[in-house]
């Protein structure tokens, strides 16, 4: 068994850190949050009292921050706190030119940064049903695939540093568009007079239905969305980060365009933190008044 850092207990992190700890690993986390810290202790983590405590015990140290401004202060801890050879495993939806800026910070300590964010729903890592979509030198990808294994059901190298990130956010554009269409779809039908379930049920069972469907449509059919797996002001952040990659290659988005007013609506409204589920509200406002 390792030893294994966990920077960043939030959604991600948590579930993360919980399936490396049921597999026997020593993890030793830090987050900014004190009710998160106390959870990953609570399930068998160990909390360390800073950044540089994590660098300083793993071999291994797996990132999952929720900003840029996160991201680049925890690489300049790591790189003052680093031996050289640390492998730094980032797991955050970034933009490349962030990620690139990491890679400089920690390389210059003698730490290598690998791009690997994680294609899933918070729901799904729990269940260990997300995929690494990882990318860096192969050779250090290779030494941190076991740890990598233990919470994702697929693990993929995709090349040099930075394909990760643009794989991710490949795949953000489609679960941002499957979010709204979902909702779409059950604020015709519910409006038209359909049961929500019944229309969960049938649809998924057809040719309409995808794995965003069917994680977010039976939280539609509660019309409940705490805890999220994704929250609404998560993909504000996201469809930024496509538009932008979209941007420096040359090429329209006009479906992705379109959705991101719901998802800006919905912060506005007060449901940042609620799941992506919840811009059904957004485009079934009568049902409120």
């Amino acid at each position: 068994m390792g030893v294994v850092g966990m920077i960043g207990l939030g959604i991600m992190g948590s579930a993360m850190s919980g399936h490396l700890v049921r597999a026997g690993h020593e993890v030793h986390g830090t987050d900014v949050s004190a009710a998160a810290v106390e959870a990953f202790a609570a399930s068998g983590g160990r909390p360390a009292a800073d950044v540089a405590a994590v660098a300083e015990a793993a071999e291994v140290v797996i990132t999952s921050l929720p900003s840029a401004e996160a991201v680049l202060l925890v690489c300049q801890q790591l790189a003052r706190a680093a031996r050289p050879g640390l492998v730094v495993v980032e797991t955050s939806t970034l933009s490349l030119e962030v990620k690139g800026a990491c890679r400089e910070i920690l390389e210059s300590a003698g730490a290598v940064l690998l791009d690997c964010p994680l294609s899933g729903t918070g729901a799904q890592a729990l269940l260990r049903d997300v995929v690494v979509l990882g990318s860096g030198d192969p050779a250090s990808f290779e030494k941190v695939r076991p740890f990598l294994e233990v919470f994702a059901r697929s693990v993929q190298h995709l090349g040099p540093f930075g394909n990760g990130t643009t794989m991710k956010l490949v795949a953000n554009l489609l679960v941002a568009i499957h979010n709204a269409s979902t909702a779409e779809a059950f604020a015709l039908g519910v409006r038209a007079g359909l049961d929500p379930q019944q229309l969960y049920d049938t649809v998924r069972d057809g040719a309409g239905g995808s794995v965003i469907f069917d994680k977010r449509g039976p939280l539609m059919v509660d019309r409940s969305y705490l805890p999220a797996t994704a929250k609404v002001s998560m993909f504000v952040k996201d469809v930024g980060l496509v538009q932008e990659l979209a941007a420096s290659v040359g090429l329209q988005t006009p479906v992705l365009d379109a959705s991101l007013p719901l998802y800006e609506r919905g912060v506005a409204a007060g449901l940042g933190d609620a799941d992506a589920a919840a811009i059904l509200e957004i485009l079934d406002e009568s049902r409120s008044r």
